[in-house]
């Protein structure tokens, strides 16, 4: 469990249920305190949802729900990412060869991406949701390309097989919404949502 930098001032603080580090980058950058405590509320889930929106939304909540139970008295931040291709949920590939298929259907197309975010605050019953997409679009990619990528191991622990924000970035051409939510945290939706909870952005 990691924290923040900055003072509480007896506000109720952040805490982010994520063990992600694109997404602790994120949310650092928007100079509040927060404690890290990554849940483990996917790895129970049994009956996911098929629709994109709807399996973010829940699992969003469900991991803002399970940590707010050991941190009542703060707002707990749950995220879930997926990257959806014609409707279908591409997961995190199993293999290298899972992941060349992945971007060889990637190659060339429009595919979305959608998180979820979910903010609870257990003392006093406050949560809020809210799930944003953004459409991204390859370029035509030619199977040495996509292998030399594979092999760099990039791609092993991401939805969808790509980071936008590492080697992948010279694959996408255009993206049509926010770039932050494909990396794993929507900061504008997220500010949004913070500041009903009287959390003050950017401010020392």
């Amino acid at each position: 469990m990691n924290s923040g930098q900055g003072k509480n001032n007896g506000k109720p603080r952040l805490v982010l249920a994520s063990a992600s580090p694109r997404r602790r980058e994120l949310l650092a950058g928007l100079n509040l305190p927060f404690l890290v405590h990554p849940s483990r509320a996917e790895e129970a889930a049994v009956a996911l949802p098929e629709d994109p929106q709807d399996r973010v939304r829940y699992l969003a909540l469900c991991k803002a729900r399970e940590v707010a139970n050991i941190y009542p008295d703060h707002v707990v931040l749950g995220v879930d990412t997926v990257v959806a291709l014609d409707g279908r949920i591409l997961e995190k590939p199993a293999d290298s060869e899972e992941a060349v298929r992945m971007l060889q259907a990637l190659s060339g197309k429009w595919h979305q991406v959608y998180s979820g975010l979910a903010l609870v605050h257990r003392s006093t019953g406050q949560e809020r949701q809210g799930v944003v997409q953004t459409a991204v679009h390859f370029l035509p990619l030619g199977e040495e390309e996509i292998r030399a990528y594979v092999a760099t191991g990039e791609p092993m622990d991401k939805a969808g097989a790509y980071g936008i924000q590492g080697r992948a970035a010279v694959f996408i051409d255009e993206i049509r919404g926010c770039y932050f939510n494909v990396v794993g945290l929507p900061l504008a939706a997220l500010a949004q949502l913070l500041r009903e909870f009287g959390m003050e952005i950017l401010k020392e």
